[in-house]
């Protein structure tokens, strides 16, 4: 038929653009003017109109199959092309991530050195100046009746303090020649690898129990001591808290002296394999904090952990090697031996910390710029503890704030030490005099270095305000008002006036009748970020973001298991 002829050939040529025309029951074309006799049938018309449109796209699928192949498909994987600006932002992000990764090592290790030298100075405050100020409180107390009872007070409450610390001192250390060393080493060494290593666990855990603590019973020590008391009565509570304390570093300098014994025998072990086991449970730290959840407070008590731990075990490292050079009659030529594993010990710690926190700073999106406020954290303490007006005793401070508490590791490397080096002879007794002033030269010198360094770090952080300010008087349940703590000095001196000025300044001693109140430090009420004006100045910087947080930096001063939040 002609109609269909037709239609088929306009099909096959016109493709899906052309009008196709409709046809009628019989098969034929229908004119546009409607000529035919008979009205369309629509159902045979919407038919053949579909297999028309299917019969095109057959041909197509048919055409685009032939023109696929393997080389296309190689071609346009080889040439094949993506713009990394379309999404600058994300890409922009990752690098600066990359960025705070390998800043995360050398701010941390400035953190690191500094808060190590913290704890020497307060370790150093026990050997070197603690005697000389206990001496001078005995001296005091001795030639009391020729000042006359002028004062009610018979010593100030720093006086009282000191005389408790070297009483409890010359107590333990003589408790500890009780316990025998020697036996304690040939008993651990007779365990075997996989139950030291238990202990070596159990032990970390156990010290960070203690130092949590042992502050605690030591500060109600000296309130119970210092405190004003209206009757003689009250006087006797001092007992049981002496007991407590003197306990307390008893008992922490044994665990500290199981540690060192521990470390001892890896040393020595002839395989090394205890050593291997005990450096790879630092590895394991890792694991337990890297994949967790951290905040900026978090962070810092974890950073103030590690430094105390670093200290740590630098003292039992040098327990170590004195024990074993006694033990080979101080041969130089040993100690070469023991200075590669030495320095394995060293090295790995230090390679953890730096990858715990590069990793906990990058999962967490917290940048290396927070260690230089944790450092100014550290240094405001050491600040405000030389000021007239201070209410605690730098070591103390650090106790607080890390968690290393000096007395019970003196009373260990104490007698180590005696049992380790003997002294006869007029000769040894001036090398130990020449070395006591020695000590004395170092910790002064430290204490100059410090103190200069964190008057820097102060400034720097704008925190050189609140040292001006008094401590305010508080409960402990109710911190001060922000009107109480922004009140400014009554001096009309500049602010480093102030600065230089409260340093050097001795405390002044209050007046008997005005009963003190329990305060809170100065550290207690600062916030670290600037306030006011400052921080509305500095909001543009992009750091700020992570300089918001629940709690402010100096508000922590408690020493927690773990150093994380518990969620």
């Amino acid at each position: 038929m002609a109609g269909v002829g037709d239609a088929a050939a306009l099909g096959e040529g016109g493709g899906g653009g052309v009008d196709r025309p409709q046809l009628d029951g019989r098969g034929e074309a229908e004119q546009p003017g409607g000529s035919g006799g008979q009205g369309p049938q629509p159902a045979l018309q919407h038919t053949e109109t579909l297999g028309f449109y299917e019969s095109d796209r057959r041909r197509e699928r048919r055409r685009g199959c032939a023109e696929l192949s393997l080389l296309r498909f190689l071609s346009a994987e080889l040439t094949r092309g993506y713009f990394l600006e379309h999404n600058e932002a994300k890409y922009t992000e990752r690098r600066e991530r990359v960025y705070t990764c390998l800043r995360i090592p050398r701010e941390l290790e400035k953190l690191m050195v500094f808060g190590i030298f913290l704890c020497l100075d307060a370790f150093l405050y026990v050997f070197t100046l603690l005697p000389l100020r206990v001496f001078l409180a005995l001296f005091r107390l001795l030639t009391l009746p020729c000042y006359g009872l002028r004062d009610r007070r018979l010593l100030q409450p720093a006086q009282v303090c000191d005389i408790l610390k070297g009483v409890i001192l010359v107590i333990c250390y003589f408790m500890m020649h009780y316990v025998d060393y020697s036996m304690m080493y040939h008993l651990i060494r007779g365990q075997s690898v996989i139950k030291l290593y238990i202990i070596y666990n159990m032990l970390e855990v156990a010290d960070r129990l203690f130092s949590s603590f042992g502050q605690d019973i030591l500060d109600a020590l000296y309130w119970t001591a210092t405190e004003p008391k209206e009757r003689k009565r009250a006087h006797i509570g001092v007992i049981p808290h002496f007991f407590m304390a003197v306990l307390y570093v008893f008992l922490h300098a044994i665990l500290i002296m199981v540690q060192a014994t521990t470390l001892n025998v890896a040393f020595n072990s002839h395989n090394k394999s205890l050593l291997t086991i005990m450096m790879s449970n630092n590895f394991v730290e890792i694991k337990g904090s890297v994949f967790k959840k951290f905040e900026k407070n978090n962070l810092f008590q974890m950073s103030n952990s590690d430094i105390k731990e670093r200290f740590t075990n630098y003292v039992l490292l040098l327990i170590v090697c004195l024990r074993n050079m006694e033990q080979f009659s101080w041969n130089p030529d040993h100690l070469w031996v023991l200075f590669p594993d030495v320095c394995m010990v060293i090295a790995s710690e230090i390679a953890v910390d730096i990858v715990k926190h590069a990793f906990i700073t990058k999962f967490n999106d917290i940048t290396a710029d927070v260690y230089s406020e944790y450092r100014a954290s550290l240094a405001f303490d050491l600040v405000s503890s030389r000021q007239k007006n201070a209410y605690t005793d730098y070591s103390d401070s650090v106790a607080r704030r890390m968690g290393f508490i000096p007395l019970p590791l003196a009373v260990l490397l104490i007698r180590v030490v005696t049992s380790s080096i003997k002294v006869q002879g007029i000769l040894s007794y001036a090398c130990v005099i020449l070395f006591y002033f020695g000590l004395i030269s170092l910790k002064v010198l430290n204490s100059i270095v410090l103190l200069g360094k964190s008057c820097q770090y102060v400034k720097e952080a704008k925190m050189e305000e609140k040292l001006s300010n008094p401590p305010p008087n508080s409960t402990p349940g109710k911190p001060s008002s922000k009107s109480q703590s922004k009140c400014k000095h009554s001096q009309g001196l500049s602010t480093e006036e102030n600065l230089s000025a409260s340093v050097t300044n001795q405390p002044v001693h209050q007046k008997e009748n005005v009963i003190p109140l329990l305060v809170t430090s100065n550290s207690d009420q600062f916030l670290t970020t600037p306030d006011g004006d400052e921080k509305d100045i500095t909001q543009d910087n992009s750091e700020l973001k992570h300089r918001s947080s629940k709690k402010d930096l100096l508000e922590i001063d408690r020493f927690t298991i773990c150093g994380n939040r518990i969620d």
